[in-house]
């Protein structure tokens, strides 16, 4: 376990994510107030989602969003 204060943190902020990633990182203020700060690892992107298929080809979505695009600017 690291034990930092709050500006030692602030100034070495990418290291003491670095070091979080395999030790718990302790950060203390001037007050007396401790925080702790844990790495969570996510399982995936929030992007990540799965396809679907579909028998639109390209040129249907070029046409749909002209479509659209047209109906915006009248």
């Amino acid at each position: 376990m690291k034990v930092y204060t709050y500006s030692e943190a602030r100034q070495k902020f990418s290291k003491v994510l670095d070091i979080a990633r395999s030790e718990e990182v302790i950060i203390k203020r001037r007050g007396g107030e401790t925080f702790t700060l844990v790495f969570k690892k996510s399982s995936k992107s929030p992007f990540d989602v799965p396809g679907i298929k579909t028998k639109a080809t390209t040129k249907d979505i070029i046409n749909a969003v002209r479509e659209s695009r047209a109906k915006i600017n009248e």
